[in-house]
C-alpha cells in the first residue's frame, strides 16, 4: 500500500529570521515521520526581506520543500489559498512560519484524522508572547465574530489545522474573493474537532498583528472584506454620535446651572443630530455591503504567482 502524502501550506511575510529554523524543525519532522511522504509549500507573500533567497536554498537542499513567490502581499488568506492550488495531499497542514504554531504539535493533528476527523483545528490555550492589548484583541475579536456570524467562527481557533484533501478541495471550489479562510473551513463543514495548544512567542522577526490589523480581521470575518472609503461613512456615524451625546449633555447642564434660550431648544437639536448619526450609520453599513458586492464583482484572481521552486 502507497504512502499517503501530507502537505504542509506556509504562508510567510518578511520571515527570514524564522524560516531556515523552520525547516529544521519541519525535516526533523518529516524524517520521524516516515511512514508518510511529504512536501512543504512555502508561499512568499511579497516578502521585501531575503525571505526568497533563504527559501531558494532551502529548495535546493531538500527536495521535499517547494517554494512560490507571489507578485505582492496577498495577505495571509491569499497565501493559504495559494498553497492550497498547489497542495496534492491525502492531507493538508496549514501553518504559519513564525513557529508561533508549533511543529511537534502536527502528529496530534494527523492521529486525530487517522481516527476519522476530517478538519482537525488548533485551539490556542494560552498565547506567548502578547501583550494585554494583544490579548484583548483577540477575545474581543473572536467573541464578536462568532456572536455576528452565527458561531461560524469557533472561539480561539487558529488558522493552524490539518484538513482533509476533500475539505481544502471543497473550500477552493468557493471561488469568491473576499476570503476568510478560517470561516470558510467552517462553513463548508465535515466532521471537525479542536486540539488545544499553547501558542509561543515569537521565533524571530517582528508580528504583524497589530491593533489596526486586527480590528480590520474582525471585519474581514464578519463582512468578508474591507472597503475603506466607505467605511468612513460609517466612522461619521460614530461622530456624530458622540456630537449628538455630547449637545444633549451640555444642553442638560444649561439647564440645570443657567437655563436655556426656550425650552426644547438644546433637546431639539441634540435629538437631530442623534438621529443624522443612525442614519449616516445605517447608510455605512450599506455601503460595506455595496463595498463586497464591488469586490465581487470584479472576479481578480485571489493571488498572482512571480516565480516558483520544485513543481513540475
Amino acid at each position: 500500500m502507497p504512502k499517503r502524502l501530507i502537505s504542509v501550506v506556509i504562508p510567510a511575510y518578511n520571515e527570514e529570521a524564522c524560516l531556515p529554523e523552520l525547516a529544521s524543525r519541519l525535516a526533523q519532522l518529516m524524517d520521524t515521520n516516515d511512514h508518510f511522504t511529504w512536501e512543504v509549500i512555502v508561499i512568499e507573500n511579497g516578502s521585501d526581506d531575503f525571505s526568497w533567497p533563504i527559501l531558494v536554498d532551502i529548495c535546493s537542499a531538500d527536495s521535499r520543500f517547494r517554494a512560490i513567490q507571489l507578485s505582492r502581499n496577498f495577505r495571509a488568506d491569499g497565501g493559504i489559498t495559494a498553497g492550497l492550488r498547489h497542495a496534492s495531499g491525502d492531507a493538508c497542514v496549514i501553518m504559519m512560519a513564525d513557529l508561533q504554531d508549533p511543529v511537534d504539535l502536527i502528529p496530534q493533528l494527523i492521529e486525530k484524522w487517522e481516527e476519522g476527523f476530517e478538519n482537525v483545528y488548533g485551539l490556542v490555550s494560552r498565547r506567548g508572547g502578547t501583550g494585554p492589548i494583544r490579548r484583548m484583541n483577540s477575545i474581543f475579536f473572536y467573541w464578536l465574530a462568532s456572536k455576528l456570524t452565527g458561531q461560524r467562527v469557533t472561539p480561539n481557533a487558529s488558522d493552524f489545522r490539518l484538513v482533509d484533501r476533500k475539505v481544502y478541495q471543497a473550500v477552493l471550489s468557493l471561488n469568491e474573493s473576499n476570503r476568510f479562510v478560517r470561516g470558510l473551513f467552517s462553513w463548508v463543514g465535515f466532521s471537525s474537532i479542536g486540539v488545544p495548544f499553547e501558542r509561543e512567542a515569537r521565533f524571530g522577526g517582528v508580528s504583524k498583528a497589530h491593533t489596526l490589523k486586527v480590528l480590520q480581521l474582525a471585519i474581514h470575518a464578519i463582512l468578508a472584506h474591507t472597503v475603506l472609503p466607505l467605511r468612513l461613512i460609517t466612522v461619521m456615524g460614530f461622530v456624530s454620535a458622540f456630537v449628538a451625546l455630547a449637545v444633549l449633555g451640555w444642553s442638560a447642564y444649561l439647564f440645570v446651572l443657567e437655563g436655556v434660550p426656550f425650552d426644547g431648544f438644546g433637546t431639539i437639536v441634540g435629538i437631530n443630530v442623534l438621529g443624522f448619526s443612525f442614519l449616516t450609520l445605517a447608510l455605512g453599513v450599506i455601503g460595506e455591503y455595496l463595498g463586497l458586492v464591488h469586490e465581487e464583482s470584479k472576479d481578480r484572481p485571489h493571488f498572482i504567482v512571480r516565480d516558483s521552486i520544485g513543481f513540475d
